[in-house]
């Protein structure tokens, strides 16, 4: 285990640094690029932070749709597998596994909380603004596509 600064820690610094020294003394292209950085570090802030419950919750709920595996040791290995078994399900709805019934309902479920899970990382504003919209959290308790 590192000491500090932990990995959050210098992410936020240099983040902060863009946004109160760099961003404010550019112009153009350059000053949208520094803000395009900016928001990188805080994706990857947000991935590191919650990647290793969002792959857990993720595995979980393929174990239920898939049938139940050993999770894999090591991140590599249980990345790997998660795309494996993502191929999987996607093999399953369009075998047309997914196209009615219970199946259908959990396949749904997975992907709409697999897809929360990317935006809480990528974009989380975006992720509130669906939520505080009704008609959105309407439409998703019905179970209707996006």
């Amino acid at each position: 285990m590192q000491d500090r600064p932990t990995y959050d820690e210098l992410l936020d610094a240099v983040r902060g640094f863009l946004e109160r020294d760099v961003v404010p003394a550019l112009e153009g292209t350059k000053k949208f690029h520094a803000r395009v950085a900016a928001n990188v570090l805080a994706i990857v802030r947000r991935e590191l932070a919650a990647e290793s419950d969002q792959l857990a919750a993720e595995w979980q709920r393929l174990d239920a749709l898939l049938g139940s595996e050993p999770v894999p040791v090591g991140l590599p290995s249980l990345k790997r597998r998660l795309a494996e078994r993502s191929a999987q399900l996607c093999e399953r709805i369009r075998a047309g596994d997914a196209d009615a019934g219970p199946f259908r309902a959990a396949a749904l479920a997975h992907v709409r909380e697999t897809v929360r899970e990317k935006l809480a990382v990528a974009n989380p504003k975006l992720l509130a603004a669906e939520d505080a919209d009704p008609r959105r959290r309407s439409r998703a308790s019905r179970g209707a596509t996006a």
